[in-house]
């Protein structure tokens, strides 16, 4: 393996340097086209927002496979739309109702594929028909658990689920909370709720409660390691610990419940550890994977304006009472032991790279 440096650029508008995103991924793909050429690989592989590796891909006349590492976020019939918390239909009616919606409120697909045909066009490529032509029709890795998909009627041409790629980097034990009772963990997100108010309102909901808390403010808002500090910070009730850090890995396995903001690497960590989800989106598709959480029957949603001391105990008394959760969880953990994301993922890649030959 070797390590080439990819440019940098400032995407989104500043008064500095206003420059949009496509505009960044055509200057980004002559440089990542040098690279291509330099080393003459069978295949490319981008992540789903690296516009410019799947273009200089196309224009170096490489195969090229797109890394999705959440649920696919291109619809179907009957889908609810995307990223806006609402679950999959249960009923024909409904399927026909997003049916019915869809073609009215899903204009940002066209404009995406008008903006992305304007990008190819610059550097050399012919217009796509269709929207989401960022993701590659080859081979897209969906990097999520197959039981957090919805049914699609027409799958997606070279769509392979793999499994969560998980990964982190290594971190020692912490002390957890003396006793026996139910652990629960609070894993915020690293770039949403800079006011850590999911913390504030997890430890102090469930103050009371017969249960443990581990909470990590993830080295934001000014954290402090457990003792007084913290405690001036946080307000860390008995029954609780506040650290700055900790290693998912290791602690999750531990724990009864995780309270988190719904990013799917936390939500892929727990559920691979067996343990249920009280899914608390805030942003971005954390609302999509908190309803996924929903439709599995893997944990509770909790929407942002429930987001309180008040909501988050009664959220995690409802998920640790019904056995369901917890043996559903288990179900995916058991999964995840059986098949290796990684190595499915790499299996499909070498498999697309054979075709080049």
């Amino acid at each position: 393996m070797r390590f080439a440096a990819a440019p940098v650029y400032e995407v989104f508008p500043t008064r500095e340097k206003p420059l949009k995103p496509y505009v960044a991924a055509v200057r980004a793909s002559r440089s990542t086209r040098e690279v291509i050429h330099s080393c003459d690989p069978d295949v490319v592989v981008a992540d789903i927002i690296t516009s410019a590796a799947s273009l200089a891909a196309q224009v170096e006349g490489r195969r090229w496979a797109t890394l999705v590492p959440h649920v696919m976020p291109t619809g179907a019939d009957g889908f609810p739309i995307y990223s806006i918390g609402a679950v999959y239909p249960r009923t024909e009616l409904g399927r026909r109702f997003w049916g019915a919606v869809r073609p009215l409120v899903m204009t940002g697909e066209e404009q995406g594929r008008v903006e992305l045909n304007g990008a190819r066009e610059r550097v050399g490529l012919p217009p796509l028909p269709d929207v989401h032509g960022g993701i590659s029709r080859e081979l897209a890795i969906v990097a999520t658990f197959p039981q957090l998909e919805y049914p699609r009627p027409d799958a997606w041409p070279g769509m392979r689920v793999t499994g969560p790629l998980l990964w982190e980097q290594p971190f020692g034990d912490v002390e957890l909370p003396p006793g026996e009772a139910p652990l629960v963990l609070v894993a915020p997100s690293t770039s949403q709720d800079p006011e850590q108010r999911l913390v504030r309102a997890s430890l102090e909901g469930l103050a009371d409660e017969p249960v443990r808390v581990l909470a990590t403010t993830n080295r934001r808002g000014g954290a402090a390691p457990p003792g007084p500090a913290a405690a001036r910070a946080f307000e860390v009730p008995l029954n609780a610990r506040l650290v700055d850090w900790l290693s998912y890995t290791r602690t999750m396995p531990l724990c009864d419940a995780v309270v988190c903001h719904a990013g799917h690497g936390t939500v892929a960590r727990a559920l691979a550890s067996g343990v249920p989800v009280v899914a608390c989106g805030h942003a971005g598709d954390q609302a999509e994977n908190a309803a996924r959480i929903r439709w599995a029957g893997v944990g509770v949603s909790l929407p942002r304006r429930f987001q309180t001391p008040r909501g988050v105990r009664l959220a995690v008394r409802r998920l640790l009472a019904d056995e369901r959760y917890r043996r559903r969880a288990a179900e995916l953990r058991d999964w995840a032991t059986a098949n290796d994301g990684a190595a499915a993922a790499a299996d499909a890649v070498e498999e697309l790279a054979e075709r080049s030959r």
